[in-house]
């Protein structure tokens, strides 16, 4: 606030102190302050006024440095009046003490009368009281100079006092007050600025860190002046070592990265290798420029993602995760109980399994529970049916490519099923139904523990698990030419046999009450009753089709509420074997194409089903995705 410019409004101000000192019925001739506290009251004052009394006292420092031979003392007081604190000529002290003027003293108005502490308070004016402009007539031979402390909100938390004897007046002295208060203000506000700005840096910091991924923001320099925790634990650097490290030091490429933001390229999602403190790692990074006032680049930011996570998050969204576990097989058979207990052995094992069995046995329901109680659970399980993916396509579903690779190769390549398993399980289905050419390509993946992109030259490691699956007996396929011995060996480390369930006959009824209750769930509807003499049947018939077919017909019995008969599911079964049997094939006269053999055998199966896929499938003993690309093989619609 501002010193009062003139005589006249100085008295004013003056007089109407007085005024309120006679309202308050202060006694004209007593100086003495009526409200003193105690040393224990006082120091609850001074620890609620600490901050306060923190930032006035260098510049108390200051100012008794400047006035110390010149016979003033300082008094810091409160927003209340109550001196805090009081430093300066000690002859002065000792006489302002015996008017009790001393730490703990009220100077409001109230308590002892005008006065510069008090006037500026009440006033919120920089004001100077000497001699008999006090209201105290018995003593007045003092001079006052006072100014309020205001914080940034504009409140008044207290006052800096000067005083000394009334000889010793002067207005250059309120002018140091104003300054000194001034000073005192400007730390105030400065440091509310840097609180501030320490609680958005936090507040910036804390949700930087909350996130799953990596964050390096950079200067103009692209030197790295901040990385939040992921970014320290996917490099393995300490932050410390980051911050002022140019960022070429863990991206080589990044000049190519640089040149392509100037021309106002967008980096996202893009692959580059990172060198951590033990090797170079592939990652996944975006870059995006942070911009100031009138659009200018001030710095950059950088997210960087695992692949592995990628990865993982993938698999999670595609469906490529496990859902069986050993807990999910039906079965109370011993011979069951012996797979089982040896599936959980073996599962924690490095080692490539090989599970056979026929169709409808259940080998991916294994597969998936030897991969769940297996130390790999956390990670992925990669499925790919070898017979269903043609052959020029099944190189890259396996090993990926890179951009470019070919015609409709994505724009920046892509993984294949090696590394999206990575970690994690990849399930081989349908092995036997894989060309030999491929053959050699799978046995070298898994013989190395790399991959080489379609298109590409850097050898990718993978840490992948392999099971794989067949219905086929792969010695016979071996002895024909169609199976690589060298592969068979490594995928047979450790073999696994899936009985049938005509060998599991004890499993059926629990398999049956099982499916009726899932079926029942599925379509919402009742279990149906099933007929004593029906499931006498189902117990004794031999199921060529094992767990799937079974499961189906207790579909078709929930569908019908039961109403249907044993004999009509055999004679339907029957009569798809008796059509096939009647069929007239190939002239064995006449030598023919394999090529030209198959696709006859295809078309009088198809015919002979009625065109049903399914049953044209079984009665080939192929699977569905086999017969598609047989259909589109030989161009059958």
């Amino acid at each position: 606030m501002n010193i009062p410019i003139n005589e006249k409004e100085h008295k004013n101000i003056i007089n109407s102190s007085h005024q309120r000192s006679e309202i308050y019925g202060v006694e004209k001739k007593r100086i003495y302050s009526k409200k003193i506290l105690t040393e224990n009251e006082l120091s609850s004052i001074k620890i609620k006024k600490q901050r306060l009394i923190e930032f006035a006292d260098p510049f108390i420092d200051s100012l008794y440095e400047i006035l110390k031979e010149s016979g003033f003392i300082i008094l810091l007081t409160d927003e209340q009046g109550c001196i805090l604190k009081i430093q300066g000529n000690k002859q002065i002290i000792r006489a302002a003490q015996n008017v009790n003027m001393k730490a703990g003293a009220y100077m409001d108005e109230e308590s002892i009368g005008t006065n510069a502490m008090g006037t500026a308070i009440k006033e919120d004016v920089s004001v100077q009281v000497t001699a008999k402009e006090h209201f105290i007539t018995a003593y007045h031979k003092w001079t006052c100079s006072a100014a309020p402390i205001h914080n940034t909100d504009g409140k008044i938390i207290g006052t800096l006092n000067l005083t000394a004897t009334s000889d010793k007046v002067h207005p250059h002295t309120l002018g140091l007050v104003k300054s000194t208060v001034k000073a005192i203000e400007i730390k105030l506000r400065n440091q509310f600025i840097n609180n501030q700005l320490v609680d958005t840096n936090q507040f910036t910091f804390a949700i930087m860190n909350s996130v799953e991924f990596g964050i390096f923001a950079l200067d103009l320099e692209n030197k790295i002046q901040y990385a939040n925790d992921v970014a320290c634990q996917t490099v393995n650097i300490r932050r410390r070592e980051l911050i002022d490290k140019h960022i070429s030091k863990l991206i080589e490429s990044w000049g190519v990265i640089e040149r392509e933001i100037e021309i106002g390229k967008n980096i996202r999602n893009e692959d580059v290798l990172i060198n951590t403190s033990l090797k170079k790692e592939k990652f996944s990074i975006s870059v995006y420029p942070i911009k100031g006032r009138g659009d200018k680049t001030i710095g950059i930011v950088i997210s960087v993602r695992e692949m592995q996570r990628i990865f993982n998050i993938v698999n999670k969204y595609t469906g490529m995760q496990a859902h069986y576990t050993f807990d999910d097989i039906v079965y109370k058979s011993n011979k069951m109980l012996e797979i089982i207990n040896y599936s959980k052995a073996v599962s924690d094992s490095p080692s490539t399994i090989l599970i056979q069995g026929d169709s409808g046995t259940g080998k991916e329901v294994f597969a998936q529970s030897i991969h769940n109680a297996s130390s790999r659970s956390e990670h992925g399980f990669v499925a790919i049916n070898c017979g269903a993916i043609p052959e020029n396509l099944i190189e890259s579903e396996l090993f990926g490519y890179e951009q470019g690779a070919f015609t409709g190769a994505k724009k920046g390549g892509h993984p294949g099923k090696f590394e999206l398993a990575n970690k994690g399980t990849l399930f081989l289905d349908e092995i036997g139904e894989m060309h030999v050419d491929m053959q050699v390509k799978l046995l070298r993946a898994i013989q190395e523990g790399s991959v080489v992109r379609v298109g590409g030259e850097k050898l990718i490691t993978v840490d992948v698990r392999i099971i794989a699956a067949t219905n086929k007996n792969l010695l016979n396929e071996i002895d024909k030419g169609n199976f690589r011995r060298d592969l068979y060996y490594r995928l047979s480390v450790i073999p696994l046999q899936i009985p049938l369930l005509k060998d599991r006959r004890e499993d059926i009824p629990l398999l049956i009450k099982f499916f009726l209750k899932q079926k029942s769930l599925k379509l919402t509807k009742k279990i149906p009753s099933i007929d004593k003499n029906l499931l006498d049947q189902l117990n004794k018939y031999d199921w060529p089709g094992n767990i799937r077919e079974l499961e189906n017909f207790i579909e078709k019995i929930v569908n019908l509420d039961g109403k249907i008969s044993f004999n009509e599911f055999v004679e339907d079964n029957s009569n798809e074997k008796s059509s096939l049997q009647s069929l007239d094939l190939i002239d064995t006269q006449v030598l023919h194409p394999i090529d030209f053999i198959e696709e006859k055998l295809i078309i009088q199966h198809f015919t002979a089903n009625n065109k049903n896929v399914s049953k044209t499938s079984k009665s080939l003993g192929i699977s569905r995705n086999t017969l598609y690309q047989k259909f589109k093989k030989y161009n059958i619609t």
